[in-house]
């Protein structure tokens, strides 16, 4: 029997052309209905297989991936805690970086880790606002210590400018060191400034810090200076659009978010925010709708490991604590600063030991992200060596990412959702704004 003109089927009359074509298309359509069928069948082996898996091959599995996927992270405060420390890596032995139980960064635990790009946050507290040039001298300062870095320490860092740069590195077995500015406030009131920092290495700016700058507003200040952007705020925005710096929406007030949501012409950033969900009340962190808006939007918030901003039970627990220290302190007549409170302090603190956020919680702002946003709209930003002894458990240092991978593992995520968790994500906003940027240009 002819394959394609089946006697019940086939009308006489119908041209054979007609009858081949309508076949073919029906055997095309089965065939990619099998093709789906494969993949979902794929899909549905490779998360059985993880479920077969032992902890120990779990693990061993995080951590090949740790080594495997590029990892970046949105926000380490190396640079200023190198300046607290009076460290100059321009004078100084830069070996300090390489092996230290200083801090929550260095280049052996960040390679046992698999850490390959941390963006090195260019810090600028507040009160430098009030100074005659809003920080910039501070902004060079550390610039220039995070190139010398590169510069002394040759076969281990690397600068990087673009997700190009990162890949180049990681290939060469090199870390990558690209920049944002955590506070906007050095730009000044000269627009020119953001090409001078753009050509200095900084790829993502924070419009503001803790208090209200002349761009715009603060999460943690209730002054409402602008109402959200400046109209000095709009015209930053729109220059970090034209020369290719991401607008970072991490500590402004919820009015600035929104008008920076409907300004910028490229998708944004949080390089090191929270869900507000887990923490009610606390503006520092993204509520559901602005989470949202950032992923309609093209962006990616970078979940930040601070307990505060993972899980108001433990703020409170703390809190409680505190009040327990004080009156156990004021019984004994003493003073937090007395000598003779140190050993009373002591023995508090084993009877009564601070509570921490836990790496599943940081997993729960990922899920959280994921079921509002998408898995396209979601990557890291511990804050490491910015939020002090606040890390959540597990997640202690840059040597811990695999114990972070080893949760979404077990949580079902795959390896391209991982991947994408990672570094991918904030490699597409990053080229994306780069790419913004030309087209900008080129209109002139």
């Amino acid at each position: 029997m002819n394959l394609f003109t089946h006697p019940k089927k086939a009308k006489p009359d119908w041209p054979i052309s007609m009858i081949f074509e309508n076949q073919l298309l029906n055997m095309k359509q089965l065939y990619s209905i099998l093709c789906l069928v494969a993949l979902l069948f794929a899909g549905c082996a490779q998360k059985e297989s993880k479920k077969e898996m032992t902890d120990e091959e779990m693990r061993t599995l995080a951590d090949e991936l740790a080594h495997k996927f590029i990892i970046t992270d949105g926000h380490i405060d190396v640079p200023y805690r190198l300046k607290e420390q009076g460290i100059n890596i321009g004078t100084d032995n830069a070996n300090v970086l390489v092996s230290t139980t200083e801090g929550d960064f260095d280049y052996d635990r960040a390679k046992k880790g698999g850490l390959d790009a941390p963006f090195m946050s260019i810090y600028i507290p507040s009160s430098y606002q009030e100074q005659a040039d809003m920080g910039k001298a501070l902004a060079d300062s550390l610039i220039n210590n995070v190139m010398a870095i590169a510069q002394n320490l040759p076969d281990k860092f690397a600068l990087a400018n673009s997700p190009q740069d990162v890949e180049a590195n990681f290939q060469a077995g090199k870390i990558s060191l690209p920049m944002g500015m955590e506070n906007a406030a050095p730009i000044g009131k000269d627009l020119a400034n953001i090409q001078y920092f753009f050509d200095r290495g900084i790829r993502y700016a924070t419009l503001t810090h803790g208090k209200d700058n002349q761009i715009c507003d603060s999460s943690y200040d209730t002054t409402g200076t602008w109402g959200g952007l400046s109209d000095y705020g709009r015209t930053v925005v729109a220059e970090m659009n034209r020369v290719g710096i991401m607008v970072d929406i991490s500590h402004v007030d919820d009015d600035t978010f929104y008008q920076v949501m409907e300004l910028s012409k490229a998708p944004c950033i949080a390089s090191h925010s929270s869900c507000r969900y887990f923490t009610p009340g606390f503006e520092r962190n993204m509520n559901d709708d602005m989470i949202k808006k950032l992923g309609e939007k093209g962006g990616v918030i970078q979940i930040n490991y601070g307990s505060s901003f993972l899980d108001s039970a433990v703020v409170q627990a703390n809190k409680a604590r505190d009040e327990k220290l004080k009156a156990t302190l004021q019984e004994a007549g003493l003073n937090e600063a007395d000598e003779a409170a140190k050993p009373v302090i002591e023995k508090f603190n084993q009877e009564n030991p601070k509570s921490y956020a836990t790496l599943e919680k940081v997993v729960d702002h990922i899920d959280h992200v994921v079921q509002l946003a998408g898995i396209d709209h979601v990557g890291i930003g511990t804050d490491y060596d910015g939020v002090g002894d606040s890390l959540p458990t597990g997640l202690k240092d840059v040597s811990s990412y695999p114990n972070l991978i080893y949760e979404l593992l077990k949580r079902g995520y795959s390896e391209e959702e991982i991947e994408k968790i990672c570094s991918k994500n904030v490699f597409r906003v990053w080229n994306q704004v780069a790419e913004v940027a030309k087209q900008l240009q080129s209109q002139g």
